[in-house]
């Protein structure tokens, strides 16, 4: 009997322990749910955050960027004037403004290109690249940055060496902040580049090194290299300048590409920096490019000397700059402020060409080219596209011919407008822009080169300026009020006689990927206001726009495509 009791005792204690680990375990259960679902909201909530922060830094690239054009490009365009009425006392403060300008603009563009490389933004363009052609591409563009500091420059590159496949525009900007850091801490030296291709574990990798015999770096200070807004030290900082971001995003770009950056430093001495790369980058998850970095452009009936471009932006200083510089040119503005008006302005104007800007109010320029090309009559127009963002590349696996960056490098655009025939001038361009004072810099600067320049406030007033008289090239902004440019390039698109029509796009926009798809076939060029100066960008313009329309003074000397300027670290 007492074994019986003794039994039921204990499974009366087990059924007690029972219940009690069920509880347990059912507290438990509901804590770990509660911590899941608090988890899940902080997740959610920092996926929130990041998203506003991104919208946030392509807010603040644009409202940045914009008025940094009109000090760069103004500042530009009172030096020549100065230089011009021969009064030389201003020039030397004019430089210093746009100098200052240009540093600014690539402090900025450092920090949101750093924002872009960790928020995962940043996508790799791979490309079948000469070797030897961009080595000379960069020697040429960096040899005044040598000379600055009376340096000594020796490259040692086969002429063999052969191909690679990257990004070349990652490889050439980790290339540049190396060069410029070398040019910038060496003094009465010497620095040296050499590239060579070394097998590593039955693969072939390329080797750029960069030596320099400037003012070298301790153990100590190469502890941070790589850390993002730090120097070596403070008063490396104070005494040379720059965010120190560039060889952070150098050796970001790098690691992209499955390469790597290595240094060998001795403190006053020199430094010796070496970016390995494979010689044909993973493929796997990026994206190729369409075609070589130069593609034709497409072809159409030729246009009349004296030929309209047609501007669509909501930047003034775009319009008038545009105006201003290719007015010289025997071209004639019209511009548009939005993209609807861009729209109205081409199908009145009928320009030979437009420039279109990515980002507008209300209709931006992916709209505005959507409906350039769904207009039969405005189809053949070709557009080159402008915004703030250097995504060449991803523009061309789009289809897009060409692009340009603000601020405008106005020799540049010049020469592209150059490559188009124009058998009756002077020729007119139709500038869509909101911004007023883009306009009319636009404005002043086309009319300075012999443009006729009509300029319209958005894509809606473009496309009436259009429908009353066709220019040879339109410049247009993307993001306008009433008419995005966007729309605008729809409106074109439907329009036959209007789809010969060159369309610069000059654009602020951070251009996604789908926004480039609806660029696709739609534009001549994609103009980025980013760090190339205001004459870059007229000269890009003028090169493109040669074909079409043949210029008011035949014999001025071209100048070649200009290069992407970029920041040293």
């Amino acid at each position: 009997m007492r074994f019986i009791h003794a039994v039921n005792d204990a499974y009366q204690q087990a059924d007690d322990d029972r219940v009690l680990i069920e509880r347990s375990l059912d507290l438990a259960s509901h804590e770990l749910l509660d911590k899941n679902q608090q988890l899940q909201k902080a997740k959610d909530e920092a996926e929130a955050a990041n998203r506003e922060k991104s919208l946030f830094l392509a807010k603040m690239s644009h409202e940045l960027r914009t008025p940094l054009n009109a000090i760069i490009g103004y500042s530009e365009m009172l030096e020549e004037e100065a230089e011009d009425l021969n009064q030389e006392d201003f020039i030397p403060d004019l430089q210093k403004i746009r100098g200052a300008g240009k540093h600014l603009l690539g402090l900025i563009n450092d920090i949101l290109d750093l924002s872009k490389i960790e928020a995962g933004k940043v996508d790799l363009f791979l490309e079948t690249i000469d070797i030897a052609g961009m080595i000379r591409d960069v020697v040429n563009i960096i040899q005044p940055l040598v000379e600055k500091n009376e340096n000594t420059f020796a490259v040692h590159c086969p002429d063999d060496i052969g191909a690679m496949r990257a990004d070349r525009t990652k490889v050439r900007q980790s290339l540049f902040n190396l060069l410029s850091n070398a040019c910038k801490f060496t003094t009465n030296g010497s620095i040296m580049l050499e590239v060579s291709r070394e097998a590593v574990n039955g693969s072939a990798w390329v080797f750029f090194k960069v030596c320099d015999t400037g003012i070298g770096m301790s153990p100590e200070q190469l502890e941070n290299l790589f850390k993002a807004f730090t120097q070596a030290d403070a008063s490396i900082a104070s005494k040379y300048g720059g965010t120190g971001l560039g060889l952070t995003i150098s050796q970001k770009f790098c690691h992209m590409m499955g390469g790597d950056i290595k240094v060998e430093s001795a403190f006053g001495r020199g430094s010796t920096f070496t970016i390995l790369l494979p010689a044909t980058v993973d493929s796997k998850g990026v994206m190729p490019t369409a075609g070589p970095e130069k593609l034709p452009i497409a072809s159409g009936p030729a246009l009349r000397t004296g030929g309209t471009v047609l501007v669509i932006d909501d930047d003034p200083t775009i319009h008038d700059l545009m105006k201003r510089f290719l007015n010289k040119e025997g071209l004639t503005i019209v511009s548009a402020t939005d993209g609807k008006q861009g729209l109205q302005v081409a199908r009145t104007v009928r320009p030979d060409i437009i420039t279109l800007d990515a980002l507008m109010p209300r209709m931006d320029g992916w709209a505005v080219l959507a409906s350039l090309k769904a207009d039969s009559d405005l189809a053949d127009i070709p557009v080159i596209m402008l915004t703030i963002l250097d995504e060449k590349q991803m523009g061309y696996a789009m289809g897009v011919t060409d692009y340009m960056t603000k601020p405008i490098d106005w020799q540049r655009l010049a020469f592209m407008l150059r490559k188009y025939s124009c058998p009756h001038p002077p020729c007119q361009i139709l500038v869509v822009e909101d911004n007023a004072e883009m306009r009319e810099m636009l404005k002043r600067r086309l009319e300075k080169e012999g443009w006729i320049v009509k300029t319209v406030e958005n894509g809606q007033v473009a496309l009436k300026c259009i429908e009353q008289v066709s220019p040879e090239m339109i410049l247009l902004d993307l993001m306008m009020p009433e008419m995005d440019g966007f729309q605008f390039l729809e409106e074109v698109r439907k329009r036959k006689e209007w789809q010969s029509i060159p369309i610069i796009v000059v654009t602020a926009k951070e251009l996604t990927l789908e926004d480039l798809r609806r660029l696709d076939g739609a534009v001549e060029k994609i103009v980025y206001k980013n760090a190339l100066p205001q004459e870059e960008l007229l000269g890009m313009v003028h090169h493109m726009v040669t074909n079409h329309i043949r210029p008011k003074y035949p014999d001025k000397k071209e100048v070649p495509d200009g290069q992407n300027s970029v920041g040293g670290g």
